[in-house]
This record gives C-alpha cells, sequence and structure tokens, in this order.
C-alpha cells in the first residue's frame, strides 16, 4: 500500500499513515519486515474502513444516509446499531452532556487558537437541532428530526483503534501497539516481558519531547482528550473545543488534557471524554472510577 511508511527503529517496526484527519501509526514488535508490513497494511485496512463508513463528511456511507433522511427513519447494520447503543449509554451516563448530535455546533464554533466566538442569536438557530432526547432509536431503526444530523467523531477514533488491535491480535503473536491519534491500544507486552513506553504531551511545552510524561503500558489502552491545538480565546480566557450541547458554549473549567488508562481504547475514550465535561470535577470523577489517569491543568 502506497500510503504507508514502514520504518525499522530500535527494536521495533514502525508503519505510519494517516486516518481519521490525523496521522496514525502501528508498532509492530517483530524481526521480519514482511510480517511487520502485513500487519500495519492490515490495521491500516481495518481504519480506512471504519472512517469510510463512519466519517461524516462523506456523502456514501450510513452517517450520510442518517443525516440526509429528513425526518425519515433509517435502519442501520448491527455495527452502526452498536455504536448508537454505545452513544445512547453515554449520553444516560453524562446527563445529556455528551451527545452525538451537537456536531451541528461547529458550524458556529472555530477552534483556531482565534478569538472568534459565536453570538447568542447563532447558538440559538442552532440548539434546536441538538439533542439526542428527540431522536427515535429502537434497534435497528433510528429516527432524527429534520436537519437534525449525528456525528460518531467522539467514539470513532476509539473504536477504530479496538477493531485494529483486535485484529492483530487474532492475526499474530507479534506484540502490537496501534496509535490512531494519540487514542492507543496495545495488544500484548513487548518481547521478554517488557511493557510499551508512551509518552504523554505536556500542554505548556507541547513541542518539547522533553516535556513529555512517559507511561508504562503492558495491556489495554490509553486515550486523550484536551485542547493543546483546538481551542479559542476569549476576554483573556482559553475556552476547549469540549461543548456542552445544552448551551452551546465550552465547558468551563474543562482541563487542558485528561488521559485514561483502560481495558480498552472505547471505554477509555469515554471516560476522558466524561471527565472533560465534569469541567472542574474532573479529578474527583476519576478517582470515584478507580482509573489510572493523568490530568493537565
Amino acid at each position: 500500500m502506497a500510503d504507508i511508511e514502514l520504518v525499522r527503529g530500535e527494536d521495533v517496526w514502525t508503519g505510519r499513515f494517516r486516518a481519521m484527519g490525523g496521522p496514525c501509526e502501528v508498532l509492530i514488535d517483530v524481526a521480519r519486515e514482511s510480517v511487520a508490513r502485513g500487519l500495519v497494511e492490515r490495521a491500516a485496512a481495518c481504519a480506512w474502513r471504519i472512517e469510510h463508513k463512519f466519517s461524516r463528511y462523506r456523502a456514501d456511507n450510513v452517517v450520510a444516509r442518517i443525516n440526509d433522511a429528513r425526518g425519515a427513519a433509517v435502519e442501520v447494520d448491527d455495527e452502526t446499531a452498536n455504536l448508537l447503543d454505545f452513544a445512547d449509554r453515554v449520553h444516560r451516563l453524562s446527563g445529556g452532556s455528551f451527545d452525538i448530535t451537537s456536531g451541528v455546533l461547529r458550524r458556529a464554533w472555530t477552534f483556531d487558537g482565534g478569538g472568534r466566538v459565536p453570538t447568542a442569536a447563532e447558538l440559538e438557530r442552532l440548539l434546536p437541532l441538538v439533542g439526542w432526547s428527540k431522536a427515535r432509536w429502537a434497534r435497528p431503526s433510528l429516527r432524527l428530526a429534520p436537519d437534525m444530523q449525528i456525528d460518531f467523531g467522539g467514539i470513532g477514533k476509539e473504536y477504530a483503534v479496538d477493531q485494529a488491535t483486535l485484529l492483530l491480535s487474532g492475526l499474530s503473536d507479534a506484540p502490537a501497539l496501534v496509535n490512531f491519534g494519540g487514542d492507543l491500544a496495545v495488544t500484548r507486552a513487548r518481547s521478554g516481558d517488557r511493557a510499551w513506553r508512551v509518552g504523554i504531551e505536556d500542554v505548556s511545552q507541547p513541542a518539547q519531547r522533553h516535556g513529555v510524561r512517559l507511561i508504562e503500558l503492558a495491556s489495554g489502552a490509553l486515550a486523550t482528550s484536551g485542547d493543546t491545538h483546538r481551542y479559542v480565546t476569549a476576554n483573556g480566557e482559553r475556552l476547549s473545543h469540549i461543548l456542552d450541547p445544552r448551551s452551546g458554549f465550552p465547558v468551563r473549567g474543562a482541563a487542558r488534557s485528561v488521559t485514561v488508562a483502560a481495558p480498552n481504547c472505547t471505554n477509555a475514550g469515554m471516560l476522558t471524554t466524561l471527565a472533560m465535561l465534569r469541567g472542574a470535577g474532573a479529578e474527583e470523577f476519576l478517582q470515584s472510577e478507580g482509573v489510572r489517569h493523568w490530568i493537565q491543568r
């Protein structure tokens, strides 16, 4: 596959490619290049398949079919239904602050580091289109009100990590680490029962390698949510890209970065999102969940 770069570094092969709007890499702890290349190609194909199926930027997938239904019910396949069930669960766990219909708010917000904040009138026009509670979801049928949309961006990347990791585990005993845009999982410990070493960017020094915190991961996954590159500044206050779908405004007191370790990336991502949505209560929430976590403010 021409879109994959495979390089040997130290004692692992690293395959690099782009998917889901960002850089992805798969590390394979194996000697033979042909084995590493085959595994990386399968992981990349998995990522591209999921991106093609669930991206909101395509006009030829199930998300487009749902978003263009104009109030009609749409019957979905089992994989899509599983994601909708998960989104419904997180919506309930968050008390409504996680909402896959809130993507329309991005029409008003541009989190590019600038200072533009939408007017109340702009948000008032969009808020009637937000609200998972307005959707009619009875597996396998989903009905949205006209002009409402869904967006799997809050869970799709973590789901792709888990699917690629499961695929590689079934194909080979070679230890692998799957990293899609900073959300990652490992198939098993490295050879010699060594843990994988993973770095978390220091949000106060994002360009400095020495500012990275190193975490050892022998199993499971890590997910990170933060505002290092996606924020606006208004009246001297930094506002995160994490939006409260009920108000249309960024969550107040959100951490700069939240990283959570969990058995799989989907659950780790859910916990990072819920923590970010808690604002100043992120630490207390994650402590109550009893998970390893790292928060930067």
